[in-house]
């Protein structure tokens, strides 16, 4: 089994410390952003009178809050790279206070997909991403527990939100509540504000000793200045224009969202299988409810089953965190991942056996402790695959490419009700779409640990024989500098035998006459 992605960065991430307080910070964010499109729905049916709108059309204010947040993660992504994760949230609860806000004053329902839509769900999507890639800069170890607390951040927000906009309806009306809502989400600019920067520090000062070398040759300009310039900066500056010349605008597109990673193969088969996976993930729980009443169950105990489902996904997040994080889970996380899709998909393929309260109850419980094992893993598997230093890039691609399944979820899931007037249809497609996402990516995901430690052996068998080669290309070259040494210092000196020691004597002989 090889080991998880490499993180790059140039830090060893804390582990603690102010990192719980930046999971306190996407803990609120996140779960902001994944309850509040489904918490507002008990707003619709009054303002569907208000405006004399279908039921279809007041639908559409959630669906493109939703389209928007999921589609708008490039833009998030390339947002923290260039400015950081606490003032892109920070931005983004300005913008869902905002939206909030203006659509208390609205006067028709196109001025409410803009207000609430467009603008509050761009917010959102300001405040999902960055909050999710700051938690894997603070925790490397502790990570899967860090994820699995600040994704419990869903529920606690849904179970609390639910009661709290029926009370505000209740006293203050939709347009009220729309005020106080938007109020209420400028808590975000709060817990943007605890994300405090952490890693490269040295960039900045890198920057401002090259604005100052840029100012003090542009003011002067003769030959003595620029010596007065620390030869550092020089050739920072240098370097820096070089670079900017030679990269052109694909290039630096490419800096803050890495199209690369579609060559990844990890990254290429985790967007297969969630874009399976979406089909039939959040439409069980938009039919639950109206499912009870269909079976014959009075409202109030209908909605509590959303409750059941919240409470259970509550503790489920945190706790698969946990397990996650263990020394013979962690490994094989990817499996772990795979198995709580189908197990998702096994609690809808039972689902139509219920046919009464407590059945459905059952469900729930399960339901919620499946829905809370996948959440609680699922940005967690995709930092496994591609690490920390490109996860920025791979979050804003896979939340653009599944924006699209989850949009078409519940309509094709409607679609199958009205079609066959039974909603146990609906049950049996999510289940087995999400039964085949799972067994999809536990097949793939066994082929590509596979195919890594494939690649892990050939790597070490490489890095050995070129280790050879060098070993005996320099025992060569020291056998060939030992016999250029050997021919410049000459032949060896032959010890005179007899014959030569008498023609030597001969020779001397004359000479001394």
């Amino acid at each position: 089994m090889s080991p998880p992605a490499n993180t790059h960065l140039a830090y060893t991430p804390p582990d603690g410390g102010w990192g719980w307080a930046v999971v306190f910070g996407a803990f609120i964010s996140i779960g902001f952003s994944y309850a509040f499109p489904k918490a507002i729905a008990i707003f619709f049916k009054e303002i569907q009178d208000f405006f004399g709108t279908s039921y279809s059309e007041i639908a559409w204010v959630s669906s493109i809050m939703l389209a928007t947040t999921y589609g708008g993660g490039p833009i998030s992504s390339i947002l923290v790279n260039r400015f950081g994760s606490r003032p892109v949230v920070i931005f983004g609860g300005l913008l869902c206070g905002i939206g909030m806000i203006s659509a208390a004053f609205c006067t028709s329902i196109l001025q409410l997909y803009i207000c609430v839509g467009v603008i509050s769900g761009f917010g959102l999507a300001l405040n999902l991403q960055p909050s999710v890639i700051i938690i894997g800069k603070y925790f490397l170890k502790r990570r899967p527990i860090a994820n699995g607390l600040a994704m419990a951040g869903s529920p606690v927000m849904l179970s609390t939100l639910a009661p709290l906009n029926q009370f505000l309806f209740d006293n203050f009306g939709w347009r009220g509540s729309f005020f106080i809502l938007g109020a209420i989400l400028l808590n975000c600019c709060v817990a943007g504000a605890l994300f405090r920067p952490i890693g490269m520090a040295a960039d900045p000062v890198q920057k401002q000793t090259v604005k100052q070398a840029e100012k003090t040759v542009k003011e002067q300009p003769n030959n003595s200045s620029v010596e007065m310039v620390p030869p550092r900066a020089v050739s920072l500056l240098s370097g820096t224009e070089e670079e900017e010349e030679d990269k052109d605008c694909c290039e630096k597109f490419n800096k803050y969202l890495d199209f690369s990673l579609f060559k990844h193969r990890g990254f290429l088969i985790y967007l297969i299988g969630n874009v399976l996976m979406f089909l039939g993930f959040f439409a069980p729980i938009v039919f639950l409810a109206p499912y009870a009443k269909h079976l014959g169950i009075d409202e109030y105990s209908a909605a509590f089953l959303l409750s059941i489902l919240a409470i259970v996904d509550m503790i489920a997040r945190p706790t698969t965190g946990i397990i996650a994080n263990s020394k013979w889970v962690r490994p094989k996380i990817q499996y772990f991942f795979s198995f709580s899709i189908a197990f998702n998909g096994a609690c809808h393929l039972l689902c139509p056996l219920a046919t009464g309260y407590t059945g459905l109850v059952i469900y729930s419980v399960f339901f919620g402790l499946a829905f809370g094992m996948v959440c609680a893993m699922l940005f967690e598997t995709l930092m496994d695959l591609v690490g920390a230093a490109r996860f920025t890039s791979a979050v804003g691609l896979v939340t653009i490419v599944e924006c699209c399944t989850i949009l078409l979820g519940p309509p094709i899931g409607g679609t199958l009700i009205d079609t066959f007037g039974d909603y146990k249809y609906m049950f049996i497609k999510c289940g087995a779409v999400m039964v085949l996402a799972g067994t999809f990516l536990f097949i793939m995901n066994y082929y590509n640990y596979r195919m890594l430690a494939k690649e892990e052996r050939e790597r070490k068998a490489t890095e050995e024989t070129m280790k050879d080669n060098k070993h005996i290309r320099t025992e060569t070259e020291d056998g060939n500098i030992w016999a250029k040494e050997k021919m410049q210092d000459g032949p060896e000196v032959e010890p005179l035998t007899d014959e030569k020691e008498g023609l030597k004597k001969e020779v001397n002989g004359k000479s001394e006459v």
